[in-house]
């Protein structure tokens, strides 16, 4: 057997985030916001916002919705990224930096000896988002607004003339987000392939062959919402599958030899009218005339019973993560009918960066030739979730670098595999550096290790609530309290301070003399806006999850290691390699300052264990759970020294829990149990009279609500405004009677809502929460947006907090 080697994407945001940039120079070129004061304690200063400026004209301006990321810290960049320009000018600056994205990607996979590259995983914004334009699937009052294809696609994306865009979410356990196909009765699908047919005419100019990637007609649909009541979008599928039919025709007359169908949907429980529906999907598609060969992708866990329902049907080809279900390795060889088709084994991990054990991973493939009728070695998802290249990061710990390995080293990797499969050389899967990171000796630190041995049950408890919120009186807040979830905009001129300390221009004392300067006009930007609760703004951070890594031991971080969160929206994680200890304190001087310049309550802002997990790239040689609680206990020491500076409100945010929640119901309670328990370390010592909140934000709450109660936090953020409130009918049906604030400011969107609007969705809270237990608050962080857009909405907010009052 030649066993042939693939990959199933690739990143696509540009090894230095060019694609961010140019799509932001488009906006700016395309969208307007509406102007506002500049912030009273600096009439002249609105960080370069004049009236009728397109909110990304600022460059903290960006469409995001997760841990806040750093723009570029180049201050000759941060001033040519206020030009703004025309739209023809920035139109051609998108579509020059998309195609060269594109014929580089399809290039380097070539030469670096991939037998097959996938085609279409080039996204302007998000692949399901593509995929609903491929199909004709865009919502009536997108179409409404008369705009080019281009910019109605990215109204759906970002909201439009008042248009709310569609929700986002996760993409099942990952940092990555999606926009959510809304369908309904009226839904006719109705090809627009032009996408993929000129992707494919491009690559063979280049003489690269591609394997066009879509996602799946079950998973399309499966992550569809309804917007009518009473309707599945799963009745859809007899016209969709209708749909990839045709496609799959078009495909094969453009000479299309096979086509990726992702059906990651299949790794989660799936009831019997869905394998039902998998199974008479598939039995159209294969059994198709003209068509070409049709490779099933499934990634991110185990297809359990899904995989012999897919596998009974014609179809040519199944790709299975080996990394996250190393189990399927003993269910191939009881799939008789896999003996004649590929199996592509995705043995080499896309979602984490650490070296492949290259000699196990050719144990596993060897094990399966026999079993299968053609043998493909590939990642076991899209390197989506990876950075570019490690070979850039010359600052790492060189002990450290050579643990890793980013996208291009592991295109190496399954090329390695596959020469060494089909030449049965074992000397050529040697790692060329370091090798996996349980061969280290960096990991251990035994203080570290003896005080997680030492935790008691006592240690993850609080005193009961009641007992809480009656010390907690003496706050002195209003029903309907208003506050921030922590992050202020991120100017030109913060950037400006942290480039300038970096390159030696200023000292640290001039950099914290700028930071307190902020900080300073952000409370009192806050007081004028009549805030109950406030926030110090966060502008020493350049990311919620970096800042702390860069003060913890354990943490390595990297210069260019970003990774696509969706749209313009990059992260750059940190690399959790070793046990982690808290040198000193992080936040408490920016903190304590913010307090001693309001009688107000601040909020000390941290980031929870969970999410510290869920957005690093965490050490995989120890269970995940002895690692949180590692992280908890710096955090809670760091809540005590902020209780000892006099703060009275600690928010421990973990937007990440429902993240990393496993995708089968099994497995859950094992899950929630330790991360709810890390949560309850970090913030059991804190004592009655300080008030702990946490904040969540875009997943579908539903499976976690009883692990957001078990945080025990007294008052929890959520996002809601997208979803128009649904998470507080599921809190309400546990019984949750702690304070809860569902987000009802969108921040994910440049749109400025009305007073009306918000006052519309406080009574659609009200509806099911009581008035002294809802707090009224953004459903996110204000870093990525502007002040010309947040100043109007925080004040439109407390205007209808106080009409509901």
């Amino acid at each position: 057997m030649n066993t042939s080697t693939t990959i199933l994407g690739y990143p696509r945001i540009g090894p230095h985030r060019e694609l961010k940039h140019a799509l932001e120079q488009y906006w700016a070129s395309t969208e307007t916001t509406t102007p506002a004061k500049a912030r009273s304690d600096d009439p002249a200063k609105l960080d370069g916002a004049t009236p009728g400026q397109s909110p990304s004209n600022d460059p903290a301006q960006l469409n995001a919705a997760t841990p806040g990321e750093s723009r570029s810290d180049d201050p000759a960049k941060l001033d040519a990224a206020t030009a703004g320009g025309s739209r023809s000018e920035g139109l051609a600056e998108l579509e020059g930096t998309a195609a060269r994205l594109r014929v580089e990607t399809w290039l380097d996979l070539k030469a670096r000896g991939l037998d097959t590259i996938p085609g279409n995983t080039f996204s302007y914004y998000d692949q399901v988002l593509d995929q609903v334009q491929l199909l004709g699937a865009t919502p009536a009052r997108f179409r409404e607004l008369g705009l080019s294809e281009l910019d109605t696609y990215f109204a759906m994306a970002r909201g439009r003339d008042g248009v709310a865009p569609l929700e986002l979410t996760k993409w099942f356990d990952t940092n990555y987000h999606y926009l959510v196909p809304e369908l309904d009765r009226e839904t006719r699908f109705k090809l627009n392939p032009v996408k993929i047919l000129t992707e494919l005419s491009e690559a063979r100019e280049y003489g690269v062959n591609l394997r066009p990637v879509l996602i799946g007609p079950l998973t399309f649909l499966l992550l569809s919402k309804s917007t009518t009541p009473d309707f599945e979008p799963l009745s859809l599928l007899n016209q969709l599958v209708d749909a990839y039919a045709d496609l799959l025709g078009q495909l094969d007359a453009a000479g299309v030899d096979c086509v990726q169908l992702d059906e990651p949907a299949l790794v989660q429980d799936r009831t019997p009218a869905e394998l039902d529906a998998l199974r008479r999907a598939y039995d159209k598609l294969s059994t198709l005339t003209e068509r070409p060969r049709l490779l099933v992708a499934t990634y991110l866990g185990d297809p359990g019973p899904a995989l012999p329902v897919l596998v009974s049907t014609a179809i040519d080809g199944v790709a299975l993560d080996l990394v996250s279900a190393p189990g399927l390795v003993d269910q191939i060889p009881k799939l008789p009918s896999l003996q004649r088709k590929t199996v592509v084994a995705g043995v080499v991990d896309g979602r984490n960066v650490w070296q492949t054990a290259l000699g196990d991973a050719l144990s596993t493939c060897s094990a399966l030739i026999g079993s299968v009728g053609q043998l493909e070695v590939s990642t076991s998802c899209s390197l989506l979730h990876v950075p570019y290249d490690v070979d850039v990061e010359d600052e790492l710990d060189p002990r450290v670098r050579a643990r890793l390995a980013f996208a291009q080293q592991k295109v190496d990797e399954v090329v390695l595999l596959g020469r060494a499969l089909n030449s049965s050389v074992v000397a050529d899967v040697n790692n060329p550096t370091g090798g996996p990171l349980k061969e280290s000796d960096l990991t251990r630190e035994q203080a570290v290790r003896d005080r997680v041995a030492t935790i008691r049950a006592e240690d993850r408890r609080r005193p009961p609530y009641d007992e809480r919120r009656t010390a907690q009186a003496a706050l002195g807040l209003p029903e309907l309290a208003t506050t921030t979830i922590g992050s202020f905009p991120q100017t030109a001129e913060i950037r400006r301070a942290r480039a300038e300390l970096r390159n030696g221009r200023i000292d640290q004392a001039t950099y914290d003399e700028r930071m307190r300067t902020e900080i300073a006009q952000v409370i009192a930007l806050q007081e004028d806006i009549g805030l109950d609760v406030l926030v110090h703004g966060e502008p020493e951070r350049n990311d919620m999850v970096q800042c702390f890594a860069e003060q913890l031991d354990g943490f390595a971080t990297t210069k260019l290691g970003w990774v696509q969160s969706y749209g313009s929206r990059c992260v750059r994680p940190p690399i959790l390699y070793g046990d982690v200890s808290r040198p000193a304190p992080m936040t408490v001087q920016w903190s304590s300052y913010a307090q001693s310049l309001t009688d107000r309550p601040v909020k000390g802002m941290l980031t929870g264990p969970v999410t510290i997990l869920a957005w690093s790239f965490v050490r995989d040689d120890q269970p995940a759970a002895v690692t949180a609680d590692q992280v908890a206990l710096a955090l809670r020491d760091e809540v005590a020294d902020l209780v000892a500076a006099g703060i009275k409100i600690v928010q421990v945010d973990e937007p990440a829990l429902r993240e990393l929640l496993p995708l089968r119901a099994a497995d859950q309670k094992a899950y929630l149990d330790w991360a709810v328990g890390s949560f309850r370390l970090a913030t059991g010592g804190a004592p009655a009279g300080v008030q702990i909140h946490t904040h969540l934000c875009y997943s579908e709450f539903g499976a976690v609500i009883s692990g957001i109660d078990g945080l025990d936090a007294d008052v929890t953020t959520i996002e809601a405004a997208r979803s128009r409130m649904e998470v507080l009918a599921d809190l309400a049906g546990v019984g949750f009677r702690r304070g809860v604030g569902p987000g009802v400011y969108d921040i994910h969107s440049p749109r400025v809502p009305s007073t009306e609007e918000l006052t519309g969705l406080i009574q659609a809270a009200l509806a099911t929460t009581p008035a002294d237990q809802l707090w009224i608050n953004p459903d996110c962080g204000l870093k990525t947006r502007t002040y010309a857009e947040v100043e109007p909405a925080l004040r439109h907010l407390v205007e209808a907090a106080r009409s509901a009052r």
